[in-house]
């Protein structure tokens, strides 16, 4: 009897701990929610006075306000990650209004680095969060423009019809990544040899797009030739029913 009333008090004190333990991590991510959106008011201040008083100077600082833009996005994505069910919303997508809302989100990136972009036809409806998928593209074109060519950097953005899937392509001609690395470039934290060279990695933004792929159902891959550039794949499945009812 003793025993059962102590597994019950332990039992119960596990249970509380568990709550508090929630609670907390709830707060937290309320609190990154606030806070990134208090700091996208002073981002857009900036932009608009740079915007409004144009200068090879004014250039270079909207550049870095797209970065600081995109590490508080990120942060902001990754709190979120774990109930992506709270937030996104499945439904119609433009291919290509996407994917010209991100090269726009990156305009001034791109402009800095001189980075030549081709982007194939891309009027394809997907079934997707625009919102979610935009974020991702960010996230790969950023890095296309940290792991670029020294010469002249090139992204060239495709898609093709595989099966019952739409692949939408972001292919860049940079430092490539390592055959010893690619199993592991989704992995949390994890850099490798292109990270020695470039220390502003951090290893978070290709873990974070696999994480938010895997939730919203749309595949991730990747392939290299160590050198020659790097080539990231978005899979968005077809249903054909709706495909069909649509036509």
């Amino acid at each position: 009897m003793q025993y059962y009333q102590l597994l019950k008090l332990a039992g119960k004190s596990m249970l509380e701990r568990i709550g508090e333990v929630e609670r907390e991590r709830g707060e937290y991510r309320t609190y990154i929610e606030q806070w990134v959106h208090e700091v996208k008011t002073p981002i857009t201040a900036l932009k608009l006075l740079c915007e409004n008083n144009h200068s090879p100077f004014s250039r270079e600082v909207l550049a870095e306000l797209e970065n600081i833009n995109r590490c508080a996005e990120q942060a902001l994505y990754y709190a979120r990650s774990e109930h992506t069910e709270k937030d996104y919303s499945i439904r119609e997508m433009s291919l290509a209004d996407v994917v010209h809302g991100a090269i726009a989100d990156n305009k001034y990136l791109l402009r800095q680095c001189d980075m030549a972009i081709t982007v194939d036809d891309l009027e394809i409806v997907v079934y997707a969060d625009d919102k979610w998928v935009r974020f991702i593209l960010n996230q790969i074109i950023s890095n296309a423009v940290k792991y670029r060519s020294p010469e002249q950097p090139v992204l060239h953005i495709f898609t093709e019809r595989s099966g019952d899937q739409v692949l939408l392509s972001v292919a860049d001609n940079g430092l490539g990544i390592p055959e010893s690395d690619l199993p592991r470039i989704f992995e949390k934290g994890f850099t490798g040899q292109n990270g020695r060279t470039i220390h502003s990695s951090t290893g978070i933004g290709l873990y974070l797009c696999k994480r938010l792929c895997d939730k919203l159902g749309i595949g991730l891959s990747a392939s290299s030739a160590g050198g020659s550039g790097t080539t990231i794949t978005l899979a968005f499945h077809i249903n054909d029913f709706i495909t069909g009812v649509q036509s």
